[in-house]
This record gives structure tokens, C-alpha cells and sequence, in this order.
């Protein structure tokens, strides 16, 4: 019973050490390391985006689900970068994956996104974000629909929408 004991607890010593490490994709508190056309110190990034939108794009957070403004949009338009306007995702591709977060199966251009290997928590994941800033969006998943069967999981706080029709948000 003892050595069982031992052998739980060292296992799960293993577990959080390992969760714990750092690697060398590890993104705490800065965007995906890069070469971005958009560039800001963190000062600068805290004085344009909301505490929210910080905390998810220059820190990799996650917003609740179901508690972003884009999630339910059911509106044409295009979904554009928080953080610098990019046009990342049209509404075309914008899908219902009952997650809770806007989900798309294609960016609106190969140079929109940029996928970077997230290994937080425990666990290997592809992180999206934005080609020109390097802000996070969120991440993407083999379990979307056809035809690319890709699901873009994205927070709705890195995302500014402008209807068809409309002017394009400045920032």
C-alpha cells in the first residue's frame, strides 16, 4: 500500500513538474515571439487595448465562453484584429461549434494567421495569431467542418467586426 502511495505521488510530482515547465514555445506575458509589422511595448498595447483584450492578446489568456460580443454574430461582414485591423475572418466561413467562442474554418487569407505550438497546461495545441501584430486570437483544432475540417476557435476580445457595407473601424 505504501510503495503504491509513493508511486501516486511521484507520478503526479511528474505531472505538475511537467505542466509547470516552460518550453521554449512557452508565450507568458508577450505576444508570439516574431517579426511583426506591428509593433508596440506593452505600455503602448495596455493604452489601446481594453485590460480583457491584453490579458487574452499580449498574455495568451482566454475569455469566458459565451461571454464575447462575437460569438452568437450571425451578421455578413469580416472580423478584423483587435489589436491592428487586420482582416482575419469573413463571416462566410464562420461556423456554430457550440463552444461558445466565434469559430471559423479558414482564415480570410493564408498571411492572416500565423499558428505557433502552445504547450500550456499540460497539453500540445496550435495557437492562432494575428500575422501583422502577433496578438493571440485563440487556437485552432482538427474538428472542424468540411471542406478544410479546421476549427479556428477565436476570442471574441481579439476581434473587431464591420458589417457589409460599413466603414472599417480606425484604430
Amino acid at each position: 500500500m505504501k510503495r503504491l502511495l509513493f508511486l501516486t505521488y511521484a507520478v503526479s510530482l511528474m505531472v505538475v513538474g511537467a505542466c509547470a515547465q516552460k518550453s521554449k514555445y512557452s508565450t507568458t506575458n508577450s505576444a508570439v515571439e516574431g517579426k511583426f509589422q506591428v509593433v508596440k511595448t506593452n505600455q503602448e498595447w495596455k493604452k489601446v487595448l481594453s485590460p480583457l483584450a491584453y490579458h487574452v492578446m499580449r498574455e495568451q489568456g482566454t475569455e469566458r465562453a459565451f461571454s464575447g460580443k462575437h460569438w452568437n454574430n450571425k451578421k455578413k461582414g469580416t472580423y478584423t484584429c483587435a489589436a491592428c485591423n487586420t482582416p482575419l475572418f469573413s463571416s462566410d466561413t464562420k461556423f456554430e461549434s457550440g463552444t461558445g467562442w466565434p469559430s471559423y474554418w479558414k482564415p480570410i487569407s493564408k498571411k492572416a494567421v500565423g499558428i505557433t505550438k502552445d504547450y500550456s497546461y499540460g497539453m500540445v495545441r496550435e495557437e492562432v495569431h494575428c500575422n501583422q501584430c502577433g496578438g493571440h486570437l485563440g487556437h485552432v483544432f482538427p474538428d472542424g467542418p468540411e471542406p478544410t475540417r479546421l476549427r479556428y476557435c477565436i476570442n471574441s476580445v481579439s476581434l473587431n467586426f464591420t458589417e457589409k457595407g460599413q466603414k472599417k473601424e480606425k484604430k
